[in-house]
């Protein structure tokens, strides 16, 4: 996995694909667009506007474990 930020651009592209794979077609919801190959697999994410985005993801997970212990899954 490979993540790349475009800080003129606001733009945090996280890339899945391996050597070889191909573009097929692209879906954008909202800030999201992801890109997928012929067989479907979603191999390449880019979020617009990603210091807005991560900012947001934040706060929601914050205000989730507001209160709870988290567990790192570490003996």
């Amino acid at each position: 996995m490979e993540l790349r930020y475009d800080k003129d651009e606001d733009i945090l592209t996280i890339d899945q694909g391996a050597p070889g794979d191909t573009i097929e077609y692209a879906e954008e919801v909202g800030s999201v667009i992801a890109h997928f190959t012929p067989d479907g697999r979603a191999i390449l994410l880019e979020i617009l506007d990603a210091s807005e985005f991560l900012a947001a993801a934040n706060r929601a997970i914050a205000s989730r474990t507001r209160g709870k212990t988290v567990e790192s899954g570490e003996p």
